[in-house]
């Protein structure tokens, strides 16, 4: 499975993924990112989407492991190796008119910030 995790670069980007190596996804709070966390799995790859400022996807990252929270059991811990920048960013309104984006959640659901991704969507950011 793969998953597009968006983050407000001025808060955390990309870069500084790149720059630390690693990192914890934190700070995520809806009910239904957080059902989505829990589903993830060492060695799945994630897409790296640019919220508020830029509105683009720019790069990928691996998941490392994923762990409950000893003092919230409900909240996964999610680790991430930095991967590598994309060829080229796919910007949001590109996105959007993508036929395999054609009713995704990150357009029902659009203030998720962490988002499921078919094969097919994956490919496209990534490789597209």
């Amino acid at each position: 499975m793969h998953y597009l995790l968006k983050t407000e670069p001025e808060k955390y980007s990309f870069d500084d993924l790149l720059r630390e190596g690693e990192t914890l996804w934190d700070g995520v709070k809806n009910p239904q990112a957080l059902i989505t966390l829990r589903q993830m799995k060492p060695g799945e790859t994630c897409v790296i989407y640019h919220s508020n400022t830029g509105k683009a996807a720019v790069g990928t990252a691996k998941v490392i492991s994923v762990t409950t929270d000893p003092y919230d059991p409900k909240t996964p811990v999610v680790r991430l190796k930095a991967g590598k920048r994309l060829k080229r960013e796919k910007p949001l309104a590109e996105i959007r008119r993508q036929g395999v984006f054609l009713g995704s959640v990150m357009f029902r659901q659009f203030r998720l910030s962490v988002v499921p991704l078919s094969q097919e969507q994956f490919d496209w950011l990534v490789h597209g």
